[in-house]
């Protein structure tokens, strides 16, 4: 079943009214980027700018957000994608870079020394781009089930959980419909039932508080899965949060468990260590220097 409503067909939009689409699409993405196209299209319709319809979504926001990235209006890296993606292992040119990589990219493990131990999880892949900037600036892992998780993939998500060795801390971000429901209660169970730890569970969004508070646009109810019948309660999708709010949830979350005092002692090492690293780097850079040319030279040579 279509996750929106069939209209009937609407008049044609004039130029001005297409040009004010346009320009509240800009100042959206680029006020909030990184945003999803969904994210998007739930963010104008709650504005009041286009119908809640898969022609709107398709046929006017997917339309423009191709045509306003093509002409170089939207930069492509405001549009996030995580649905797709590539595999490949890291490389270098020579030692010189490597090293001086590390150097510059150096982080302590942050929850070390913390008195828990916090994980991310989403249900949707595409959303992961948009709170991956969060989860990656607190070191947190960021655990997506695309749909209902495998129980290969909850078996390894619960090893690591009892191998941290601390209260672990799980925040689950997922839809508000039947399906979703039912993702965060198999996640909570397999992942108690598999990991000898202590586990608190929280389903952080979408809530129906959330609902109710921020007036979150719905979809029609999906069928049950081989019931024929209509899941109970208004659906909303994740991408109906706005992205802002989605990554303060997340940062919210994440920041009840740090302690500032025992934080503030990890970054004072990295930043030691960091700086001995570039004084090995500095120190070493004629040896590697020769050491690269010498490789370049043989390289050519063959």
């Amino acid at each position: 079943m279509s996750a929106y409503r069939a209209r009937p067909k609407r008049r044609r939009r004039t130029r001005a009214e297409m040009d004010a689409i346009r320009d509240a699409i800009f100042n959206l993405v680029e006020l909030e980027h990184p945003m999803t196209v969904r994210q998007v299209f739930y963010r104008l319709v709650s504005m009041g700018l286009i119908e809640k319809t898969q022609s709107e979504y398709s046929g006017t926001v997917c339309r423009l957000l191709v045509e306003m990235r093509l002409s170089g209006v939207l930069p492509f890296h405001w549009i996030v994608d995580n649905t797709r993606w590539m595999r490949k292992p890291s490389t270098y040119s020579g030692l010189g870079e490597m090293v001086e990589l590390a150097q510059r990219t150096y982080r302590r493990a942050l929850w070390d020394n913390q008195p828990a131990y916090v994980e991310v999880w989403c249900e949707k892949d595409a959303l992961a781009g948009v709170i991956y900037e969060v989860t990656s600036e607190w070191d947190v892992p960021l655990m997506v089930t695309r749909g209902q998780a495998s129980l290969s993939f909850l078996h390894s998500a619960s090893e690591a959980i009892e191998q941290a060795g601390k209260p672990a801390y799980i925040y689950y971000f997922g839809d508000h419909d039947h399906d979703g429901l039912l993702i965060a209660q198999n996640v909570e169970q397999r992942l108690n039932e598999f990991a000898d730890a202590e586990i608190v569970f929280e389903r952080s969004a979408v809530t129906i508080g959330q609902i109710e508070k921020w007036n979150l646009p719905t979809r029609p109810p999906k069928s049950r899965r081989g019931s024929g019948k209509m899941s109970e309660g208004p659906t909303v999708d994740l991408d109906a949060i706005p992205p802002d709010r989605l990554r303060a949830l997340v940062r919210e979350r994440i920041e009840r468990h740090v302690d500032p005092v025992a934080l503030g002692k990890l970054k004072a090492v990295e930043d030691n260590e960091r700086e001995l690293l570039g004084r090995i780097l500095h120190g070493a850079a004629s040896e590697l220097n020769r050491a690269d040319s010498d490789a370049a030279d043989e390289l050519s040579s063959s």
